[in-house]
């Protein structure tokens, strides 16, 4: 679908700056009014592990939540976007890639931003237990496995529709950034919990993990060269970008799918914000706005909803 700029959002004062949108919210918003969630361990086909955090009410719809680079299903945003849904009548599926639920994984490989095989395994684990119409809601690292995904091939009937929240649809731009100055600030907090995972799983499994290349991880990009690519069976980083990136998954996508980003996101670079992308695709709707920042769009009123949760719900009940 033709892509527009959407200037129905609005910052809060005194939220003035990109980075002020972005580390706001993740650090001091609380969600209230959610009931705890259930958490479910299911076995993956190559024997390992997924934590699935359930929140049900007896309905037969179903909204499935994935988290961004180094979060989990507890994360705020994470949060704010289950409330919603569920107070708007959705049964609500959050899930934590593997090795983020706080507990290390059990084979020699983590989570990455095209891992969908673990996407499916959920999606198809949701069908089995007799939902009939299952939304996807990916944010940042979740989003583009979202959106790739879909685009994979033929995804099952019971999926309806889907929201990609912050997504960096060029994985190589999108890692180039957050070495810039303008991003080097959460490229740091997100290495060093990087650094602590591949130490942590090198003590269950020292002859598949080889530690000394960390003195050589300086960047994200890095990170994906040494360890993400050659553990998920990718030449080198650039190959895992380029097979992963899902702007090369957008034509294929069949059910209708909203793209949101916002221009002033710090994370992203004009390949995530291009209007073009979308433009001869009849099932991919691309809106971008002036603010937000990252996983941001921050409301100012009392019923405690972000814009981005408020959107995303409106675009579903759409379809």
């Amino acid at each position: 679908m033709p892509a527009n700029t959407n200037s129905n959002y609005k910052r809060p004062f005194p939220l003035f700056s990109a980075h002020a949108e972005t580390i706001f919210p993740a650090l001091f918003r609380k969600i209230k009014n959610l009931p705890a969630a259930r958490t479910e361990r299911i076995t993956t086909s190559d024997d390992d592990f997924l934590d699935l955090d359930w929140r049900t009410q007896d309905s037969n719809q179903l909204v499935i939540i994935q988290h961004g680079l180094e979060g989990s299903s507890d994360r705020p945003y994470v949060l704010g976007m289950a409330r919603i849904f569920y107070q708007h009548g959705y049964d609500v599926l959050c899930w934590s890639f593997r090795g983020c639920s706080g507990e290390m994984n059990l084979r020699p490989v983590f989570y990455h931003s095209g891992a969908t095989s673990d996407l499916h395994e959920v999606v198809s684990h949701a069908i089995k237990k007799g939902y009939s119409d299952i939304r996807l809601v990916g944010f940042s690292l979740g989003g583009n496995l979202t959106l790739k995904y879909l685009g994979e091939t033929q995804r099952p009937a019971e999926i309806k529709s889907a929201v990609a929240i912050s997504a960096p649809l060029d994985l190589a731009a999108g890692a180039d950034n957050l070495h810039t100055t303008r991003a080097k600030i959460y490229e740091r907090r997100f290495l060093k919990t990087l650094r602590n995972k591949i130490r942590q799983k090198a003590l269950y499994m020292p002859e598949a993990i080889d530690t000394s290349w960390l003195r050589k991880v300086k960047s994200v990009r890095d990170f994906d060269e040494y360890y993400t690519a050659p553990l998920h069976g990718y030449r080198d980083a650039n190959d895992y970008y380029s097979q992963c990136s899902s702007k090369s998954f957008l034509k294929g996508i069949q059910v209708p799918t909203l793209i949101l980003n916002a221009q002033n996101d710090p994370f992203l670079t004009k390949e995530s914000l291009d209007h073009q992308l979308t433009e001869d695709l009849p099932e991919v709707h691309m809106e971008t706005t002036r603010h937000g920042g990252h996983v941001g769009f921050m409301l100012k009123d009392t019923s405690g909803y972000y814009w981005s949760e408020r959107r995303a719900l409106e675009f579903c009940k759409c379809f």
